[in-house]
């Protein structure tokens, strides 16, 4: 891989049964940046990453990771070498206390001092998690569970985040507050692969951009120049 890529996709394939969803991807995340992959519902975002992760077996193609090669590798596995799925939707242990969501997001962490030191550094965070630590995670709001989610990830200390819709279903001032959070661990040093329907917010902080329609990359640039091509701006921007 050239230098500076963390993470490298090649020519990935990904099938359920007979239904091909995702058609020979490419795509790469440099270290720290984020990256953007953008596109319609349908349009194989969800399998990529799963497939990435390791949640998904690929039909074909192979998975990079700070140089060696990791497809197909258990999520365990990957989340111990450095990587970090946000899932769609905020999912969290929902009869579960927020303390603890968090503090299973550390199960591959062994030294106790490091897990507190990342439990403070999720509240600095994310202060609202603070103020419900006790709290059951189903009873929390749909922007608090997105936190949450992010939350768990960052305690396995990730150096690649892996984000799935973080904006689904989040009023704009929520959608703020998670892209706010994204943008400040970018500047610490984790990289992000964002999957976003959202472009133009996706488009405002990431570097890089990959438009996925139907399975494949249609178009891929410099986040500038996939924010001023006419045919997102009219096919997906409504611009």
């Amino acid at each position: 891989m050239p230098d500076g890529v963390l993470l490298g996709v090649e020519d990935l394939r990904v099938a359920y049964g007979g239904v091909q969803a995702v058609h020979g991807i490419s795509l790469e995340v440099r270290a720290g940046e984020i990256a953007a992959l953008l596109g319609a519902n349908g349009a194989g975002k969800s399998s990529t990453l799963l497939a990435i992760v390791g949640a998904v077996k690929p039909r074909a193609g192979r998975v990079m990771f700070d140089g060696h090669d990791v497809t197909g590798l258990a999520p365990d596995v990957l989340v111990r070498r450095g990587i970090a799925l946000i899932p769609e939707g905020g999912r969290v242990f929902a009869r579960q206390a927020v303390e603890r969501n968090l503090l299973l997001g550390a199960y591959t962490v062994g030294e106790q001092s490091v897990v507190r030191e990342r439990l403070d550094e999720v509240y600095g965070l994310f202060p609202r998690l603070a103020e419900r630590r006790t709290q059951i995670a189903g009873t929390l709001s749909g922007g608090e569970r997105q936190m949450l989610a992010i939350g768990r990830a960052l305690m396995s200390g990730p150096r690649l985040l892996l984000v799935d819709e973080p904006s689904l279903g989040l009023s704009p001032l929520l959608v703020d507050v998670v892209f706010d959070a994204l943008t400040s661990l970018n500047r610490r040093g984790t990289s992000i692969l964002l999957v976003e329907q959202n472009m133009a917010q996706a488009l405002e902080i990431a570097a890089r951009a990959y438009v996925m329609q139907t399975g494949a990359v249609a178009l891929r640039g410099s986040a500038g120049e996939i924010r001023s091509s006419d045919h997102v701006r009219q096919a997906y921007l409504g611009l």
